[in-house]
């Protein structure tokens, strides 16, 4: 069996050395480069071309998700494994929208942290079961409510004047079910407009639907 390569991009030396010299101990493991910075980190993966990186997020430079987006993009046979302090949704699912295979946190065993490797190498995803749980549950919030999250930029009540847009209903219907008037919907509209960024009700309609807005039936209060 050939050894897998691995290089450590890891901005704190204590934990860096520390990793480095487990994983030495690994027969199957070749730990040919470490790297300090995000840009290093992109040199050293084009001169090496390791196998698996263990990325940090937080890289000085160039940070640890944009180091995975070049590797992803320019590198596609280099895996990162993302090995971070950092369990926040923002940044799991931007070091996956980003590349990465895999996703542990630095208080992972290092048994877990070699058979992340193994199976990194071997062309599967894995992430700590923590991150898994919590991915999980957010992929179920988003399947049974998909417009729940949609827009986070609109108030609540912009976002229920938009819900009316899309169902089709005209400002006057839709002042009329919210019980304001037709000049407050319309100022109303006019801010979705702007936070949406879109040049007219149409095209904040279409965004509206796509998003799953438009589907919860209401009462029509005449």
């Amino acid at each position: 069996m050939s050894k897998i390569n691995i290089l450590i991009a890891e901005d704190h030396p204590i934990y860096r050395d520390g990793l480095s010299n487990v994983l030495s101990f690994v027969e199957e493991f070749d730990v040919i480069g470490q790297a300090e910075s995000g840009e290093e980190a992109l040199v050293l993966v084009e001169q090496l071309k390791p196998d698996v990186v263990l990325m940090d997020i937080n890289l000085p430079g160039i940070n640890g998700i944009e180091a995975t987006r070049e590797i992803s993009q320019n590198y596609p046979s280099v895996k990162v494994l993302i090995l971070t302090m950092f369990d926040d949704d923002k940044s799991v699912f931007s070091a996956m929208k980003a590349g990465a295979r895999g996703y542990l946190l630095k208080g992972a065993k290092q048994k877990e942290i070699m058979r992340a490797i193994y199976a990194i190498a071997d062309g599967e995803a894995i992430f700590s079961p923590m991150i898994a749980n919590r991915m999980m549950s957010y992929f179920q919030s988003i399947h049974a409510n998909p417009a729940d999250k949609a827009f986070p930029e609109l108030t609540i009540r912009e976002k229920e004047i938009l819900d009316y847009m899309a169902k089709g209903f005209e400002v006057n219907k839709i002042a009329k079910q919210l019980g304001i008037s037709p000049k407050t919907a319309r100022n109303h509209i006019s801010n979705i407009l702007n936070k949406l960024q879109v040049t007219d009700k149409a095209e904040a309609i279409l965004l509206a639907r796509e998003a799953g807005l438009g589907e919860k039936e209401y009462p029509y209060l005449g």
